[in-house]
């Protein structure tokens, strides 16, 4: 097969002014849903006052300074990229996830240090646009969260698209200048190592953003790293008062943020409002995609789990070959006595649209079986999903 593509190029500008595009339609429907739903909206940063009528009053610092008083208090204010000591963002060579996506070309090379699910995700956009890709990790093993398997097979296709990664390595010096920015690092042997780059993008993690809060006005309590202390339910110390998402504990997650928002308006309500972290699902969106739910391989082995492990590979399914995209594989694991699910994992074509299944499942509490005999459309995706299930039980049909 082949097709004629000559004359084909890039267009970076476009491809922001489409993204910007998307952004502004989706923010436009989040203040129709306000109006709908008669929500009234302030446009500013808001701060706590005081106390005040059984409440806490609220100051709205935008266009024009504003004052509101409210008896129930959702805090939401997400997180912002940490930046390295030393060297902070300029979000013109040293560039946070945001600064990232406002390059204006392709740069000719490109450094990142960190190599966590931002930072991967930075790289293999940049990568497959052209840039010569570099990354430098601190800690020894790739994607330490991920199930190693999985890790080991997405590590594989990113060496094999020329994403290089380096792990194990020592940050030294970081220097910009009129050519771009040069990093000296010492490698994993402890040779003095020089990279250098025309762009630098900066994901070590993320703070949460509580700077500007005026916390001390209220008395709210704050951890050893800026995040708001909360109790299972997002309640904070002070009554009436509530955080969720990024702000708090747990993954920083857009969706995990919006069920702990339903479930703590529920409460307030006078409802039952909960979520399962435990069915959290995870995703980089790389390419290919990684996505998980539940525990990994090496957790089981840890918390002492017998278990029951099937996997099966794209390259066997015939949607993933019709796509021209057969990398990765589909993972079960299963309690070895229940065959209750304790974890899927997946990297390959459409892992984040997959992986929504394993999520029902395990909040449903269902066996690698129920999976396993669940008719799935052919051809599809899904399909390796339930040979997975098979390969838990040794019963696969088509590999």
């Amino acid at each position: 097969w082949s097709s004629d593509l000559s004359g084909v190029k890039l267009d970076v500008a476009n491809l922001f002014a489409r993204m910007d595009t998307v952004v502004l339609h989706n923010n436009d429907g989040i203040l129709y849903l306000f109006k709908k739903n008669k929500v009234s909206f302030f446009l500013g940063r808001g701060s706590f006052v005081k106390a005040a009528d059984g409440g806490y009053e609220i100051k709205v610092a935008g266009a024009a300074e504003e004052s509101i008083v409210g008896k129930q208090i959702i805090i939401a204010t997400g997180s912002n990229a940490r930046a390295l000591p030393g060297t902070p963002f300029d979000e013109e060579l040293v560039l946070s996830n945001d600064g990232a996506l406002r390059v204006g070309a392709v740069p000719k090379k490109l450094g990142l240090i960190g190599s966590g699910v931002i930072g991967l995700e930075m790289g293999s956009v940049w990568r497959r646009l052209g840039a010569e890709v570099t990354i430098l990790e601190g800690l020894p093993t790739f994607l330490g969260a991920v199930d190693e398997q999985i890790a080991k097979e997405a590590k594989k296709a990113f060496d094999k698209q020329g994403l290089k990664i380096e792990l194990g390595v020592k940050v030294g010096e970081i220097k910009t200048g009129k050519k771009g920015v040069s990093i000296a690092y010492t490698n994993a042997k402890g040779e003095a190592q020089s990279l250098d780059v025309d762009k630098l993008i900066v994901s070590i993690g993320r703070v949460p953003n509580t700077i500007g809060l005026n916390v001390e006005a209220v008395g709210l309590a704050l951890d050893e790293r800026g995040a708001i202390v909360v109790d299972g339910d997002c309640k904070t110390n002070l009554p009436g008062v509530w955080a969720v998402g990024d702000v708090v504990r747990g993954p920083m997650l857009a969706h995990k943020a919006e069920e702990e928002g339903v479930a703590v308006a529920e409460r307030i309500a006078g409802q039952h409002g909960h979520v399962n972290f435990n069915t959290v699902p995870w995703v980089i969106y790389t390419s290919p995609e990684i996505a998980w739910v539940g525990r990994t391989e090496q957790q089981l082995k840890a918390d002492g789990v017998k278990y029951k492990a099937g996997t099966f590979p794209f390259l066997a399914n015939g949607r993933a070959r019709a796509l021209g995209d057969t990398t990765g594989m589909v993972k079960m694991l299963a309690d070895a006595e229940t065959d209750e699910i304790l974890g899927v994992h997946i990297v390959g074509p459409q892992a984040s649209e997959l992986i929504s299944e394993a999520v029902v499942a395990m909040e449903f509490k269902a066996s690698s079986e129920d999976i396993a005999r669940i008719c799935h459309a052919h051809p599809s995706l899904s399909e390796a999903t339930k040979e997975a299930a098979l390969a838990v039980d040794k019963r696969t049909l088509n590999f």
